[in-house]
């Protein structure tokens, strides 16, 4: 009895480690349950101890137990074999309780057992060895072959998850690799350096070696197979094919097959595209890879097509790169040669000599060109008029030059000819009209009508624009032109440009005017010389002499003028800290005889009168003005009233000359007391300099021991700062706090301010301070003292008044009464 309740005991401390049913319990009433076990565990392992309601006295197990399972007669369910999920991995059992006499009571209650995978079984490769191929420039990605393993285990855990891997590629040029395997697929395709790379001729096989792991081979105790794989490189058959010809305008039926592409494997479906969009060119493409023009081509219209041949899969996924196809148009002679305008115009200069060039005729064909089909030749059919002679010009057979070939012309004899030109290539004619004009050379020169205009007195305040003599010239050549247009140019006595001629277009007359102001100071009397060209150059041999120039004398008269400035506001920048007495400007006018300086508001600045330059007289201050604006006067010189004013500006560059201080004087600054945590308090600072940009740079420092002791201040931002409590324990009271503050300038400044704070009992946020006798306020002794006072000075002011009053009016009683004593009596 001892041992079996051992027995017992051993059996539920080992059901205790084997795990336990789906409510977590190791004993209940018989109910459907479901337990999971862990294959390969030791056999002897309890599973349940079933309890059994009365009548019942023992238990009876049937189903799927396979020899493994059994229960004791007390409901104890445990299996004397290890379990194998590979061999069956669930069991269908049922429970049922029996009485003494062995009739069921309860039962058969279902009772599943689920086996639990571990990790028991190898991963095995279907194929010790695996054969395959692929073409070179296949595309990468794109598998040609699988190698395939299978394992035991449970596909759903990781036992059962494989991973496959290349280990090992023969050969492995420049340590690429030039295969890949899809590790969940065991797909093998090419990389994108095998797609490049692989050649049959360099290397026509490889050998891989390719391993498989379960545990998704995450797992160190994974287990893992390999196998070999030997692949075979074939020769790309997609290839580009020679570019094709094609003869245009073909009588042939259409569609005509022009050329072929094929697939390394059957099956591709084919289509054309121009670059990446479908094709609406004159071509089609069969299933079979055969390309067909669809109609006859015309060079003229279009002498060439590139478009690209495509291979997709059955589900239209590319197999490879596109391939491009070249057509050329090949051209035959169906196009005539044709004029380059209706007329052709040409030009020719009288006494030109014989072989000279007239001009290039050029026929156009719409032919290929460089071929005998575009090969053009000229020939001169026929020249009106005849006149002095026929065969005047001729022209080379294959240039088209057309050249002078029996003699000089002669504008008076005749102005122009026309000629018929006949253009052929090898199967076609066309005549072409073109115009020949006999133009007059330069051989005159201008002549003036006469070379002295005598003399001419203007004053130097004469408008510019006005005209002020007309000279003439005289052209022989062909009217209206290059040959007979005059141009006048003064080429002596007017230095400056102040003088232009004008030619009428129409009368070749030339009109003098003032292009410039006239300036009597400067020069008083111009010696004018101007002479008369042509545009055309001359004929060799003819030059130009005196009788192309002619000249008169301009004399300018003085006018009482008032000065000029030579701009109206003159402008300079110096620093503000320049010495006194540097100069910072300059100003000029014309004909001043005195410089001064008006609108000195500061007394900065004076000037030179004789020079115009303009120095400083005193200290400068950017803070006080910026921009500092006087008015310069000249005066005319000879005495007159005559004056000109110009504007000076001068701009002060800022030099840092100011300390930082408080923006502002801060009075009510209190923190509440006592404290209860750190104070802060947020003060302003600014700088009289020139603001830097973006913001000014102030740096802040506490400037004794015992303050730093106490406090500490930190920037806020450009402008603002931050003073803070370095403890709780300050007195009620007024603390005046000396903070250092540093600008950043060059050189940089310092300045030393006070910030008071006072610490105060504080009620609804307000500082509160009680009422007493505060400096300067007067006690109230001295209040009432002064009060009474003031109504004593009051009391003897109206007293005064009143007497005055009463002695005034009694005078005027005494007065009244002796004017009426003195007035006579009127009836």
């Amino acid at each position: 009895m001892m041992r079996a309740q051992l027995h017992g005991l051993c059996l539920l401390t080992l059901y205790l480690t084997a795990g336990y049913g789906q409510e977590r319990k190791f004993s209940g009433p018989l109910k459907p349950m479901t337990f999971s076990i862990f294959e390969g565990q030791e056999p002897s392992q309890v599973i349940f101890q079933f309890k059994a309601s009365p009548p019942a006295v023992t238990f009876k197990l049937t189903g799927e137990t396979d020899g493994i399972f059994q229960i004791q007669p007390d409901g104890l369910l445990y299996h004397n074999k290890a379990l194998d999920r590979e061999t069956r991995a669930v069991h269908k059992l049922q429970v049922s309780t029996l009485d003494a006499y062995g009739a069921t009571v309860e039962g058969p209650v279902p009772i599943t057992i689920e086996v639990k995978d571990i990790n028991d079984n190898r991963p095995t490769f279907l194929q010790p060895n695996y054969e395959g191929s692929v073409r070179q420039n296949s595309r990468p990605g794109k598998p040609f072959m699988y190698v395939n393993a299978t394992d035991l285990d449970d596909p759903t855990t990781p036992n059962g998850q494989l991973i496959y891997e290349i280990i090992i590629q023969l050969p492995k040029i420049n340590d690429v690799m030039y295969f890949q395997i899809n590790n969940k697929t065991g797909a093998i395709s090419l990389t994108l350096e095998g797609s490049r790379e692989l050649d049959p001729i360099k290397n026509p096989s490889y050998r891989l070696v390719v391993s498989v792991k379960d545990m998704g081979g995450q797992n160190d105790h994974s287990f893992s197979d390999s196998t070999s794989v030997n692949i075979m490189v074939k020769e790309n058959i997609w290839k580009a094919p020679e570019p094709v010809e094609i003869v245009e305008n073909s009588t042939d039926p259409h569609p005509i097959k022009i050329t072929q592409v094929q697939w390394n494997e059957p099956g591709a479906q084919y289509s054309l595209v121009e670059k990446e969009k479908p094709s609406t060119l004159p071509f089609s493409i069969d299933q079979e890879g055969g390309i067909y023009v669809t109609q006859p081509l015309d060079r003229e219209e279009k002498d060439s097509y590139v478009f690209y041949a495509v291979a997709k899969d059955e589900i239209g996924k590319p197999l490879a790169l596109p391939l491009q196809i070249r057509v050329k148009v090949k051209d035959i002679n169906d196009n005539p040669p044709t004029c380059p305008s209706a007329v052709t115009v040409f030009e020719v200069q009288e006494n030109e000599d014989i072989g000279s060039n007239i001009g290039t005729f050029i026929g156009h064909d719409m032919d290929e060109e460089n071929t005998a089909n575009s090969v053009l030749v000229y020939k001169i059919v026929d020249q009106i008029p005849k006149l002095p002679k026929e065969g005047l010009f001729l022209v080379q057979t294959y240039s088209g030059v057309v050249q002078l070939a029996g003699q000089s012309l002669k504008k008076q004899d005749t102005p122009q000819y026309n000629l018929t030109i006949e253009v052929s290539d090898k199967d076609f004619k066309t005549l072409c009209h073109v115009e020949i004009n006999v133009i007059d050379i330069n051989d005159q020169i201008p002549i003036f009508e006469k070379s002295d205009y005598g003399n001419l007195t203007l004053a130097e305040d004469t408008a510019v624009g006005s005209t002020i003599l007309t000279i003439r010239a005289t052209d022989t050549d062909e009217p209206f032109t290059g040959s007979s247009k005059i141009l006048y140019r003064i080429i002596q006595g007017d230095s400056e440009g102040r003088l232009g001629i004008d030619t009428d277009p129409h009368t070749n007359a030339g009109y003098v005017i003032i292009k410039k102001p006239l300036d009597f100071e400067t020069v008083a009397v111009h010696n004018i010389v101007f002479q008369a060209e042509n545009p055309e150059p001359l004929v060799s041999g003819v030059n130009y002499n005196t009788s192309s120039s002619a000249k008169f004398k301009l004399i300018v008269t003085d006018v009482n003028e008032a000065p000029q400035f030579s701009q109206r506001i003159y402008q300079a920048k110096v620093r503000e800290d320049v010495a006194v007495g540097t100069k910072v400007g300059n100003v000029t006018a014309k004909d001043p005889e005195n410089l001064d300086i008006r609108d000195n508001t500061r007394g900065w600045l004076k000037i030179d009168p004789v020079t115009g330059e303009i120095f400083t007289t005193a200290p400068l201050d950017r803070e006080a003005e910026s921009l500092y604006r006087v008015q310069v006067m000249a005066t005319e010189v000879g005495g007159s009233s005559q004056s000109s004013i110009a504007s000076f500006h001068l701009t002060l560059l800022d030099v840092n000359d100011n300390p930082p201080r408080l923006a502002k004087e801060y009075t009510g600054l209190f923190l509440c007391h006592p404290l209860h945590q750190e104070g802060t308090l947020i003060f302003e600072v600014t700088d009289d300099d020139q603001r830097s940009f973006p913001s000014p740079h102030f740096s802040y420092s506490l400037v004794s021991e015992s303050s730093r002791n106490d406090w500490e201040v930190s920037r806020v931002n450009g402008t603002h700062a931050k003073l803070s409590t370095k403890h709780t324990n300050f007195e009620e009271g007024l603390y005046s706090v000396p903070i250092r503050i540093s600008d950043g300038g060059r050189p940089p400044l310092e300045g030393v301010v006070s910030l008071p704070v006072t610490f105060c009992t504080c009620v609804e946020g307000h500082c509160f301070q009680p009422a007493g006798h505060q400096p300067g306020m007067p006690t109230v002794g001295m209040a009432v003292g002064i009060l009474l006072t003031t109504f004593l000075v009051i009391g003897i002011i109206l007293a005064v008044v009143f007497i005055r009053i009463k002695k005034n009016e009694g005078k005027d009683t005494v007065e009244s009464a002796q004017a009426s004593e003195a007035q006579p009596l009127r009836n």
